[in-house]
């Protein structure tokens, strides 16, 4: 994208007024915006709760999806700085039960979707426990080589939290609690260790306009989403922690700068002659590499976080309608949408920065 590169500070830009021309009039959502450590907007748009009017704001809860991801990858990272394994282990070493043609899979292999595993196993809700998951994934047929080709995989984001759990000794979101968002101060962020008031968490609409329920209204175990969707998506955070990771990433809170650089570094192409790499649970995007990004969504709810690879600036997102359709006024589609919000947003910090 190059999108970062070449563009020279020529005085602030109001981010607020810039969201409030692209945002499609009826939706709602919430954006951060960062320049080093100011934060330069945190509010939301439109309504939380259509039905009590109640706004969208810098703190309103929103289902973070697939961003949750660079969380398991922290994780992974974390626990390598606690020398309890290695990124280069076959999975084997945390895992029973692998078979022949898995032995060569490594955590590696994982972070990056080169595993060769299948992207998904079922549907998010079904009541899958960790050992169904792991089962089910190690008894799969494999669709490329480990190593070969980057196949976008969240099975083996869901493998990467059991070894999480194994490796530590501890369930999954006790571990991310404990040693990444008490770190770097994100008090609202989680799966059901939070204190969450329901009045907090945006209720999610269909292309309708229909209300779909909270993210925890849906199906869960009790320690939050079943295994098809656990360590891979659904963790639920807000426009405000958000940025505290951020900032604990622009530190050594959380990661030291050896983990850090692992975290970002462009290992694999995710199409063949393309110029975007996958990382550890970030997208590095352009040919320069100027930005890290990453993308979540669902049937309902759509949102996008990017940063510089110097870590100045941040933009997150999330709008708790993804789709509107044409037989309710004008349509949109956020992940249309997208890039023009988020490439715009990022253009004004850097220029404001």
């Amino acid at each position: 994208m190059g999108l970062l590169a070449g563009c020279a500070p020529s005085g602030p830009e109001p981010v607020e007024a810039f969201v409030t021309e692209v945002v499609p009039s009826g939706s709602s959502g919430s954006l951060a915006a960062v320049v080093d450590d100011r934060v330069v907007h945190c509010d939301g748009w439109g309504a939380a709760d259509r039905a009590t009017g109640d706004v969208a704001t810098c703190d309103t809860v929103y289902d973070v999806m697939s961003m949750t991801k660079q969380f398991t990858a922290a994780a992974v990272l974390k626990l390598q700085m606690q020398g309890r394994l290695e990124v280069g282990d076959p999975i084997s070493t945390h895992l029973p039960g692998v078979p022949p043609d898995k032995r060569r899979v490594t955590l590696h292999h994982l972070l990056t979707h080169t595993s060769g595993l299948v992207e998904s196993l079922g549907d998010d809700d079904e009541p899958v426990s960790r050992d169904d998951l792991v089962r089910a994934a190690l008894s799969s047929e494999l669709l490329s080589a480990p190593g070969e080709e980057h196949l976008y995989s969240n099975v083996g984001y869901s493998l990467l939290a059991a070894v999480v759990e194994q490796a530590s000794g501890l369930g999954y979101e006790e571990y991310l609690a404990a040693h990444l968002f008490e770190p770097a101060g994100m008090r609202r962020t989680g799966y059901v260790l939070p204190d969450w008031s329901q009045a907090d968490i945006a209720v999610e609409y269909d292309a309708d306009g229909r209300p779909q329920g909270r993210p925890i209204d849906r199906p869960w175990d009790v320690s939050g989403p079943y295994w098809n969707l656990f360590g891979n998506g659904g963790v639920l955070s807000t426009a405000r922690d958000m940025i505290s990771w951020h900032q604990a990433l622009r530190g050594d809170r959380v990661l030291d700068e050896d983990a850090k650089r692992q975290l970002f570094e462009p290992y694999v192409e995710e199409e063949p002659g393309g110029d975007t790499h996958y990382a550890y649970g970030w997208v590095v995007a352009g040919g320069d590499g100027s930005m890290l990004w990453h993308n979540g969504g669902n049937d309902s709810s759509y949102g996008e976080v990017a940063r510089s690879a110097d870590g100045r600036v941040l933009v997150f997102w999330v709008a708790n309608q993804r789709v509107a359709t044409q037989g309710r006024g004008q349509g949109w589609d956020f992940e249309e949408i997208a890039p023009e919000l988020t490439e715009g947003v990022l253009e004004r910090l850097v220029r404001s920065g």
